[in-house]
């Protein structure tokens, strides 16, 4: 499913980097590791059940598979990603970092992020035979960042959980993409997938760091949002096309996750200029062209 696995700007085959900036992006895992480096803070990151705030300057490291999810604080939040598959650095075993947060080990975390200029300004340049340096910036970037950080090795049976788990999310995800419209209940996905409502119950508030009831709702939220930023129609239709039933819910629903009401949330749209918009029913999201992108390097750089 896209929605889970989008990987931006992809140039090298297994390596993804870029300037985003988000508003918010649901829960999500994908392959590859993650690193994040805060330009424009600060962020709430939510990962394995916990909530994170994290400021304007830290590092993030998140480990392939393992879900997590972004919301701004005050402000939207702008941050460098480098995505790297594993198969990139041709281990003979599968790693997961134990910390999210890399800089809380390492003797100098400055040497990663000019490490992270390097890389960024060698794949912006393109020149021949970039690859070559970008494959191996990102090797000695890892060498450190894993070399410091508190490690284990996955299993096989810690893989197979994880993959079935991330499967199951995935089935979910799109459940609700298919009838968050309409009345939505959880014992249908139990029925579909077989489970009983006790376990899924857990699996959901476990996954998604909140229950089935509160995932939908802020879907909902996210597509009002979404028509908002689209067109001109009246909030009254935004609401039904969303899928709530009652209009007051949809305002207290919205305050609950933005702290706005429909009315105040839509006065203050602006449309967003010099970005590619990506907003969905999953994210708001701000993603830059490779002369943009090296402008806010120059800025990195100085």
């Amino acid at each position: 499913m896209n929605e889970l696995e989008i990987i931006r700007h992809r140039r090298i085959d297994g390596l993804s980097l870029f300037f985003d900036t988000v508003d918010y992006r649901t829960p999500h895992f994908h392959p590859e590791w993650e690193v994040l480096w805060i330009l424009d803070g600060p962020l709430s990151l939510t990962c394995d059940q916990q909530h994170y705030r994290v400021e304007e300057g830290e590092l993030v490291l998140v480990s392939p598979g393992r879900p997590h999810e972004f919301h701004k604080i005050d402000r939207s939040c702008t941050f460098l990603c480098l995505q790297a598959s594993p198969e990139l650095f041709r281990l003979d075993r599968l790693l997961a970092a134990d910390s999210l947060f890399p800089a809380r080990y390492l003797a100098d975390a400055d040497v990663v992020k000019r490490r992270l200029l390097a890389l960024t300004a060698a794949y912006l340049e393109r020149r021949p035979q970039y690859e070559f340096t970008c494959i191996g910036e990102t090797c000695l970037l890892f060498g450190e960042l894993l070399s410091a950080v508190p490690t284990h090795v996955v299993s096989r049976e810690e893989q197979e959980r994880l993959d079935k788990r991330n499967q199951r999310l995935r089935a979910l995800i799109r459940f609700v993409d298919e009838n968050y419209m309409h009345k939505i209940r959880l014992s249908d996905f139990a029925a579909a997938e077989n489970c009983s409502m006790h376990y899924l119950s857990h699996f959901v508030k476990d996954a998604l760091n909140q229950s089935f009831q509160e995932y939908v709702c802020s879907v909902r939220v996210n597509c009002a949002c979404k028509l908002m930023a689209d067109g001109d129609k009246r909030l009254l239709d935004i609401c039904e096309e969303a899928g709530f039933s009652d209009y007051r819910y949809f305002s207290r629903a919205f305050k609950r996750q933005f702290g706005l009401t429909p009315e105040q949330y839509r006065n203050l749209l602006v449309k967003p200029e010099q970005a590619a918009v990506v907003h969905s029913l999953h994210s708001l999201e701000r993603f830059y062209s490779d002369e943009q992108s090296k402008e806010i390097l120059a800025r990195l750089s100085v």
